[in-house]
């Protein structure tokens, strides 16, 4: 019998086989979509290092033995990028993902130890309906890693950005998510945002939240603003699919959410769309994922 422990694993790497990538014709005006024969085919190299901890060896196995990066790199192969990119995992000594270049190469790299603190922090909260505590687990996973991807995108292919870059990455990867069909979509979106949405339970008792000013320079928004940002876009995007968001919402926030959505939409349209394999996401759309996930499950 699987431990909790690698049953939550197994549905953190599994599910990422039952995401499919719906990417629209973006491609609009002078702007021509990018064709595969404008990058190698292995645009996107996937690793994962052997952790020397021999706590992370059972989340290193589970990774590989139910191919996570290479379904990551499934997702987002339609995207034709200018350089590769590394996707990695491996041990870090501290709870964290990111973005950089080593030895000059776009990486991104995402520690065990961030995955074992997803897994540590299910809430015991209950879900919206349909939404397991796997659903937030793997909704997180793939959010921050396709935050770490929105950051190797803009700089690989030289995106400009107004305001925040992180930011900007988060709205990238919810757009990806908001692209994998109606109930994946809520599924996951739903699970990332009930991840961030822990930060806020104790805001009814306690509506005066305590921050060292530092709190307010850190580069990233505060975790309540990504729960508030990622729901507004995801209820501006279907506000049927993500009605239950609304409760959450102020009306000030919830009148313009459909606007917020539709203009993330024109940004991806004018800055990613030229560099999308249009025949590739209508592949990757057509993929039956779930009956895939299904033949996989232990």
């Amino acid at each position: 019998m699987m431990s909790l422990f690698t049953r939550r694993v197994t549905s953190i790497v599994g599910a990422c086989a039952g995401a499919a990538l719906f990417l629209p014709n973006l491609a609009s005006g002078q702007m021509q979509p990018a064709t595969a024969q404008d990058v190698p085919s292995d645009q996107i190299v996937i690793a994962y290092i052997q952790p020397e901890n021999s706590a992370y060896q059972e989340m290193y196995d589970l990774l590989q033995k139910y191919h996570a990066l290479e379904n990551v790199r499934e997702i987002l192969n339609p995207i034709r990028l200018r350089e590769q990119l590394t996707i990695k995992t491996m041990e870090c000594g501290v709870i964290n993902c990111r973005y950089g270049r080593e030895n000059f190469k776009p990486t991104v790299t995402i520690c065990y130890e961030f995955l074992r603190h997803i897994l540590e922090s299910l809430s015991n909260e209950a879900a919206p309906d349909g939404v397991t505590p796997s659903d937030a687990a793997v909704g997180q996973f793939l959010w921050v890693t396709l935050h770490e991807v929105g950051h190797a995108t803009f700089d690989i292919l030289d995106v400009p950005i107004f305001g925040h870059a992180e930011d900007a990455a988060d709205n990238f990867a919810t757009y990806i998510m908001l692209q994998f069909g109606r109930e994946p979509a809520r599924r996951l979106v739903l699970g990332a945002a009930w991840a961030w949405r822990a930060y806020l339970g104790d805001y009814k008792k306690n509506p005066v939240v305590p921050l060292r000013l530092s709190a307010f320079a850190d580069e990233h928004g505060l975790p309540q603003e990504r729960f508030y940002n990622l729901s507004c876009l995801a209820f501006g995007a279907h506000p049927d699919t993500f009605a239950e968001l609304q409760r959450f919402l102020p009306l000030s926030r919830a009148q313009n959410c459909v606007l917020e959505y539709r203009s993330l939409v024109r940004a991806f349209e004018k800055q990613i769309g030229p560099y999308v394999d249009q025949q590739m996401a209508r592949h990757v759309d057509d993929t039956d994922w779930v009956s895939t996930l299904e033949t996989k499950a232990p």
